[in-house]
């Protein structure tokens, strides 16, 4: 198990805006394509490498995963942490600490040119004297920023619609498959939230998850042949034995909250995607029939059952 985030990295690390801008170089070498690891530190260290080498980026692709030419060797870049910090650092003298946020955000969206893109909007808040944040009018500030506010929502909405089942062990799970990358967003919520009770979220697209054992949060992952979270469904002998007793209490509440008269199924599916709906309890199929609570009935209504 590794830890959670890099602690270098978060978007509260480094206080303030250093002082005084430096020269930046000019990238006047023939470009190159580069790999890394697919880590955001690993990224962060192909951007030192480019001004470094002074040769603008053709492509940045993840070791084993890149596409190229028959004769084209790129240059593959070896990940130091010390190195990512000191540009993580570094970007504070050109940008805000909201807008370095961003592209930590752009990098989890998981976009195919997202390297690319982080290196485009680096390389011109670090040419321009002004703060690039509000200028929408160039097309790599406008999509960094309509990124953000989609990795904003789908955070917002894993916090908001993420239901724990109890295993027999006492550990709270959830298997989620979020269109973004956006466990190492959540993590800080539930930790907070949960913080008395063991629990653990798992990426079914991405194949790992976040674990917390009373102490810190962790990110795991589970061998490929291993029968665990990842799978379609938890076997129900794994459960603890009151689950499925919650589960319907949690449906007849829902159920008997609900206001039928009330129903606009399209503004419903606004705010709760259809999506989402396999995580929620409320939207399973019934065991039982729901019967509304009798004295719930009008009082019209229950004098005609009396007579």
């Amino acid at each position: 198990m590794s830890k959670l985030t890099p602690r270098r990295f978060s978007p509260t690390a480094v206080p303030a805006r250093a002082a005084a801008r430096r020269p930046v170089p000019e990238l006047s070498a023939a470009p190159c394509d580069y790999t890394y690891d697919g880590s955001f530190e690993g990224l962060l260290t192909v951007l030192f490498t480019i001004y470094d080498r002074k040769a603008a980026p053709n492509s940045i692709q993840v070791r084993g995963q890149e596409q190229g030419g028959l004769f084209v060797t790129p240059v593959a870049v070896d990940t130091h942490d010390a190195t990512a910090a000191r540009v993580w650092d570094g970007l504070l003298r050109h940008m805000d600490e909201e807008a370095r946020t961003r592209l930590f955000h752009v990098f989890l969206s998981e976009q195919p040119d997202r390297e690319l893109l982080i290196f485009r909007y680096a390389d011109l808040a670090m040419r321009t004297s002004q703060d690039i944040a509000g200028h929408y009018a160039h097309d790599d500030v406008r999509r960094v920023q309509r990124l953000a506010q989609q990795m904003f929502r789908e955070k917002h909405r894993m916090e908001a619609f993420v239901r724990f089942e109890k295993n027999a062990d006492g550990l709270f799970h959830a298997t989620i498959s979020p269109d973004f990358d956006v466990l190492p967003l959540i993590a800080a919520h539930f930790t907070r939230r949960y913080a008395d009770q063991r629990w653990l979220i798992y990426d079914q697209r991405r194949h790992y998850g976040l674990y917390y054992d009373l102490q810190r949060t962790d990110v795991v992952r589970f061998e490929e042949s291993s029968p665990g979270p990842g799978s379609a469904a938890v076997s129900a002998t794994m459960l603890d034995e009151r689950e499925p007793l919650f589960r319907h209490l949690w449906q007849a509440y829902f159920d008997h909250v609900n206001i039928p008269e009330r129903k606009n199924l399209k503004l419903h599916r606004r705010h709760m995607p259809l999506r989402y709906w396999r995580y929620l309890s409320e939207k399973q199929p019934r065991e039982t029939r729901f019967e509304p609570i009798a004295n719930k009935r009008p009082p019209g209504e229950a004098n005609l059952r009396l007579e």
